[in-house]
């Protein structure tokens, strides 16, 4: 909301502050060097990224006014459904695990939690660790290092619209010059008119280099920086996944292993105790098989 507030303020004083201070000239002139500036700006884009990046930082437009999809609610969903993993797992083995793993949207402890489950990185995180424990259950490096290395792999990914966002606004500013330059053209082709015809003409050459700067430091350039906080804070939601998972391959209890991870996240993130408890209390409502049960 805070975003969609500044945005708000920057299009109106500067709009204002146009409307006032400038000419009909310049008002007839921006729709069409809105719309240079704004097409040769998309096709820069096209030009340096795939189809997907593109429209991934299309989407951060959107991202950077919504702010990070995890809340509060998704990490209390997040401690308690790794806990529940991790309880069956160190009492009965991966094998007690074994079906939520292999098909996690039959599984009610995702089935409970739609929006981990509509997460396909945070879900493949997931089930991808508990196997490489299945094959290898003494083997805590390669957990690690698969951890690590695939949250880095999907932040880098993830990055690249942040990088294509900060590519468009760093190239509208001589978008903008260009603009204006076409402008001074047709400004010269009337060289021999008098100042009252080649004023505005000036005036709405100018606006495209206006414009330009305009775009880039008031609004791409800020989103762009705000698409990146978000994307960061995102990461943080996988990177609690990877420190539950480390954590318990140690050897910690589930419960203190939630706990810890539990700690260490932003106030404005972190779930309270009574949260947690609540939560745990839920009864999952997955059968018990003969391997889940433990005397």
């Amino acid at each position: 909301m805070s975003q969609l507030i500044g945005l708000l303020v920057v299009v109106i004083l500067i709009a204002g502050a146009l409307v006032f201070s400038g000419s009909p000239a310049l008002a007839s002139a921006l729709p069409f060097e809105l719309a240079l500036i704004g097409g040769a700006g998309f096709g820069t884009l096209l030009i340096g990224n795939s189809p997907r990046i593109t429209r991934e930082a299309l989407g951060g437009f959107a991202k950077a006014m919504r702010g990070s999809k995890w809340k509060r609610s998704d990490y209390t969903d997040l401690l308690t459904g790794m806990h529940e993993l991790m309880r069956r797992a160190r009492r009965g083995g991966i094998v007690a695990i074994e079906a939520d793993i292999e098909a996690p949207q039959s599984s009610p402890i995702f089935q409970n939690r739609p929006r981990l489950l509509a997460d396909p990185a945070a879900v493949s995180l997931i089930t991808d660790s508990f196997r490489l424990l299945a094959l290898n259950p003494g083997g805590r490096a390669p957990v690690a290092a698969h951890l690590e290395e695939a949250i880095a792999t999907t932040a880098e990914t993830r990055h690249r619209a942040v990088g294509a966002l900060n590519g468009l606004a760093d190239a509208l500013p001589a978008l903008g010059i260009v603009a204006a330059v076409l402008g001074i053209i047709k400004t010269m082709s009337q060289i021999d008119q008098s100042p009252d015809v080649l004023g505005p003409l000036i005036a709405a050459a100018l606006l495209g280099t206006f414009l330009g700067v305009f775009l880039a430091y008031g609004i791409v350039g800020p989103i762009a920086g705000r698409f990146g906080q978000v994307v960061d804070e995102e990461m943080r939601y996988l990177d609690t996944i990877r420190a539950l998972i480390c954590s318990w391959q140690e050897g910690v209890a589930p419960a203190t292993a939630v706990e810890l991870v539990r700690s260490s996240l932003p106030m404005d993130l972190r779930p309270s105790l009574q949260d947690i408890d609540a939560s745990m209390t839920k009864v999952e409502t997955l059968p018990v098989r003969r391997k889940d049960r433990v005397a």
